[in-house]
């Protein structure tokens, strides 16, 4: 990849810009999910005012303030993947690898700087996308997906959430028909419920919570599907 080619979101940025690489962005993420230029410009185009937010209230409490000073990294390279692997079957830790090997995916792993809080926050919520999965039972197949980025509007408020759930009823609406509209509109619906009244997932510091089981994890975080 030319990175010189690659679009970048510049300083002070119009809506109209962010929206056109927004756009761009999410059609080069459809058929490369784990794209590690195209993931963090959609979060910088939409939600940098929402992360900007986020730290505001974390740096007001004990612990938000620890886990941005400290930050803690979900990142492949620094997870012990065969120590996971080892752990009873049931535990976060075990089931996340699970769920990679049943996937086919690779644990996030992103080469941007993180200089700042927002910076932070941004590579969080990419690098937990996993984990919400396991601790939510949504799929990784689209309408699975589409009721995770659900889930995260009402648990989060990040607006590519929306941007995604847009993009994606037409499409239900091709493959699908108008008939089965109403019902994935609603499934959306009850996913964005159940993230508003869900802990705030984004807060929570994972690692060390390996050994847990997933299913007490689940009933203490998020609320009934």
């Amino acid at each position: 990849m030319d990175t010189d080619t690659l679009p970048t979101l510049p300083p002070n940025a119009s809506f109209l810009t962010r929206l056109r690489l927004s756009i761009h962005s999410l059609n080069v993420l459809a058929g490369d999910p784990a794209n590690t230029h195209y993931g963090p410009l959609l979060n910088a185009c939409l939600d940098g005012e929402t992360y900007a937010k986020m730290a505001r209230m974390w740096r007001e409490s004990p612990e938000g303030r620890r886990l941005l000073d400290e930050r803690p990294s979900l990142q492949g390279r620094e997870l012990d993947l065969d120590a996971l692997e080892r752990l009873p079957d049931g535990t976060l830790g075990r089931e996340l690898m699970r769920y990679f090997r049943t996937n086919g995916i690779e644990p996030f792993v992103t080469a941007f700087p993180i200089e700042t809080d927002v910076d932070y926050l941004s590579k969080r919520y990419r690098e937990t996308h996993d984990l919400f999965h396991v601790l939510t039972g949504y799929g990784t197949d689209e309408r699975g997906e589409m009721e995770l980025q659900a889930f995260v509007l009402g648990n989060l408020g990040v607006r590519q959430a929306v941007l995604i759930l847009a993009y994606s009823v037409p499409r239900q609406l091709e493959q699908r028909g108008l008939q089965d509209l109403v019902p994935y509109l609603r499934k959306l619906r009850a996913a964005y419920q159940r993230g508003r009244h869900s802990r705030e997932l984004l807060s929570v510091k994972y690692e060390t919570l390996w050994e847990q089981p997933v299913s007490a994890l689940s009933a203490l975080l998020c609320a009934p599907a």
